[in-house]
């Protein structure tokens, strides 16, 4: 099995130091206004076409991923969720997000930032590897002030083979040490790894999944926006499997995190009418929750399928569990007609 070592640590840096900047701006936004105008540093809260919120962070933490990844791997594509599009037709966006990045990256150009972005642009393909990046994953959350990720995977042949995930304001939720900001990092066959979020060489700790057997002691955890899975769907497979306990609402794939540290046993993402999964939104997760020893399908027990571009075309919602139940609870979510 090919090493991805070399991958692992040039991710891990990239998105603490993006992580940094996503920070910064959270901050900014959060905090009191300077004066009756607002703060006016840098923290504007944009629309994209899909009226979904983008920051600033989104795309200041896009171009100093895919800085890196250009710098290390100059040949492989990068599949991401911002291009530069925007910014070029809106100037004052377009020199926050510089000022942002020469905050993390002294002398960085506009039109180095510009094009570092638009190399998060490139199509998934089947065959060779690519990478998928979610710069701010749980943008909703981001502007709230609570969960959000920043995404990073490696697919190679259409499997995920390393994944790291930067969860600046990760709090767990069973734990005895108070953890605030975390990296995770998993390469197939090497398990994963936590890292301290603020630290220049933190030290690796083994991540393991729940040893929890019995569905109905489990803790699931759920999407907050009710427009990104159905409530009460999940609430009806938490009942056929015998579970009282109130759901854990959290934004991004802080919920992969959660199932892979063993600070919960199940997440469900039951969709709403038609909707296809994004790559970038479950690669990262998954390789985290397989490693950790969990499993994670699609609602029909299939693996998730990474050949087919952009989109989890081939897929329908999401299970990820600790892995001694799983096939109790997509029993459960076929049960319910989901």
């Amino acid at each position: 099995m090919p090493s991805y070592q070399d991958e692992r640590e040039v991710a891990l840096k990239a998105v603490r130091r993006a992580g940094q900047l996503c920070q910064a701006v959270q901050e900014a936004l959060h905090a009191p206004p300077a004066n009756e105008s607002g703060s006016g540093d840098g923290t504007a809260v944009r629309k994209k076409d899909d009226q979904s919120p983008v920051t600033v962070a989104d795309f200041g933490s896009q171009a100093l991923i895919c800085r890196a990844l250009a710098g290390a791997f100059p040949d492989d594509p990068i599949v991401g969720e911002e291009d530069a599009a925007m910014l070029r037709g809106d100037p004052g966006a377009r020199r926050q997000v510089v000022r942002g990045v020469q905050a993390e990256l002294d002398g960085a150009s506009e039109d180095e930032v510009l094009a570092w972005i638009d190399r998060g642009n490139a199509e998934a393909r089947p065959e060779g590897r690519y990478w998928t990046l979610d710069p701010i994953d749980g943008t909703k959350g981001f502007v709230r002030g609570d969960q959000y990720a920043l995404a990073l995977a490696l697919v190679v042949g259409g499997e995920v083979q390393m994944g790291v995930l930067g969860l600046p304001n990760f709090a767990p939720v069973k734990r005895a040490e108070q953890v605030t900001g975390l990296l995770l990092a998993a390469e197939r066959g090497q398990g994963t790894a936590g890292y301290a979020a603020y630290e220049d060489d933190p030290a690796p700790t083994a991540v393991t999944a729940s040893e929890t057997s019995d569905p109905a002691a489990a803790r699931f955890c759920e999407s907050v926006e009710s427009g990104h899975t159905s409530h009460g769907a999940a609430q009806e497979v938490a009942e056929r499997l015998g579970i009282t306990r109130e759901p854990l609402r959290v934004d991004s794939q802080a919920k992969y995190a959660m199932v892979a540290r063993g600070d919960a046993e199940i997440y469900l993402r039951l969709p709403r009418g038609d909707y296809v999964e994004n790559i970038w939104d479950h690669a990262a997760g998954m390789i985290l929750v397989e490693e950790g020893g969990g499993t994670v399908t699609d609602l029909d027990g299939r693996p998730l399928d990474f050949t087919r571009g952009a989109k989890l075309t081939e897929n329908r919602g999401i299970v990820a569990t600790n892995g001694r139940f799983h096939e109790q609870v997509v029993a459960a979510v076929q049960a319910a007609g989901v």
